[in-house]
């Protein structure tokens, strides 16, 4: 792993680890699951996990609960989340922007500032109409019954404390997603 100064947030540095390039994850939305990838082999697998209420596929608005399809790397790890660990992704990327902007969702000031971000391997902007705080987490201290009961994010991937800190020893910052 490489350690790297990268522009966070409002014009504050911070040291963050940049992943092995080679693991990446593929989220299967459909069958709940989670595999860690090095090329096409599979290292690991994480099942079980909970996706958006409003399920998995294009999202259109902030407060759809919607988990966005797409690609995406790991733009920051937060450790003192309130869901234990949270893996933020770069959503919205510039494919999102550019169905959002072909749809009339985002103006072109934004369009433009998601494609700039996402070009320059940025974390792109967190409060457009599309939304943000798309990430991997755990629960915290949410009920694992309901985690296993049905899918209970605004967007987001959740595992259980557990998966996720398992899933640590695999991604940090510039870690490739896929979800599916």
């Amino acid at each position: 792993m490489l350690r790297v100064c990268l522009l966070v947030g409002l014009g504050v540095f911070s040291s963050l680890t940049v992943a092995n390039q080679d693991v990446w994850l593929l989220i299967d939305t459909h069958a709940k699951k989670i595999e860690v990838k090095r090329g096409e082999q599979t290292l690991d697998v994480i099942d079980e996990i909970a996706i958006g209420r409003g399920g998995a596929g294009l999202k259109h608005r902030r407060g759809d609960n919607i988990t966005p399809f797409g690609e995406y790397r790991i733009g920051w790890v937060g450790e003192k989340s309130k869901f234990r660990k949270f893996f933020g992704l770069t959503y919205p990327s510039a494919n999102d922007a550019e169905n959002a902007l072909r749809e009339g969702l985002i103006d072109q000031e934004t369009y433009g500032r998601i494609v700039t971000a996402d070009h320059a391997h940025q974390i792109p902007p967190q409060n457009t109409p599309l939304g943000g705080q798309i990430g991997i987490h755990g629960l915290g201290r949410g009920n694992l019954d309901v985690h296993k009961a049905f899918d209970w994010t605004h967007g987001c991937i959740a595992l259980t404390n557990p998966q996720i800190d398992h899933l640590s020893q695999w991604v940090d910052t510039g870690t490739v997603v896929r979800i599916k």
